[in-house]
């Protein structure tokens, strides 16, 4: 019996995702984990921004804006796609997940409609948050420590718990240009 051709193409683009959780995503070096993911996983990163170690991916679909960070640790679900501006900061260990099931469907199908994640310019997501499926999160808007976004986030919105609900606004006009790369991301710089 022979080996379908589309499972083989199947499990060497699982290999090249393994490869980046394990060993790559912990190689100490920004520009060599950034390469990987732009040139083996074709994904759209702009050279400034900074993916920090630990990282874990998936999904064909992940944009990165110029200057933005992903720290520590984050997983990136980018199935249903992930767009992500410029000057945004993900905190340690976030999650953004672009895809899920059905709690409907008899056969455990995929969600329907649009699933992309999509973060505007300026955002800030703190520590430990959850960004699910479909959610934008406006310009300039940030979403506090260990919460769980289960409904967009207007402009300038602050927003915290679980689920997220809007607990003030901020009261800045944004315009710094980050870049976070501390030497072997000890948090020293």
């Amino acid at each position: 019996m022979a080996f379908p051709i589309d499972r083989l193409k199947g499990f060497a683009k699982a290999c090249q995702f393994a490869a980046y959780s394990w060993p790559v995503s912990e190689i100490p070096s920004y520009s060599i984990r950034q390469r990987y993911l732009r040139h083996i996983l074709n994904y759209k990163i702009h050279p400034s921004a900074s993916i920090h170690k630990g990282c874990f991916v998936s999904g064909f679909h992940l944009t990165i804006g110029a200057h933005s960070v992903i720290n520590r640790n984050c997983r990136l679900d980018a199935r249903g796609g992930i767009h992500i501006g410029m000057n945004v900061s993900i905190s340690a260990e976030t999650y953004l997940v672009s895809a899920s099931h059905d709690p409907h469907s008899e056969t455990f199908e995929g969600l329907n409609g649009p699933t992309q994640i999509q973060i505007d310019d300026y955002a800030w997501i703190g520590v430990r948050s959850l960004i699910l499926p479909g959610i934008h999160i406006g310009h300039g808007s940030i979403v506090g420590a260990g919460s769980v976004v289960t409904h967009n986030v207007g402009p300038y919105q602050i927003v915290a718990g679980n689920p997220a609900r809007p607990i003030n606004t901020r009261l800045c006009e944004p315009h710094y240009q980050l870049n976070w790369k501390p030497w072997f991301d000890t948090d020293i710089s």
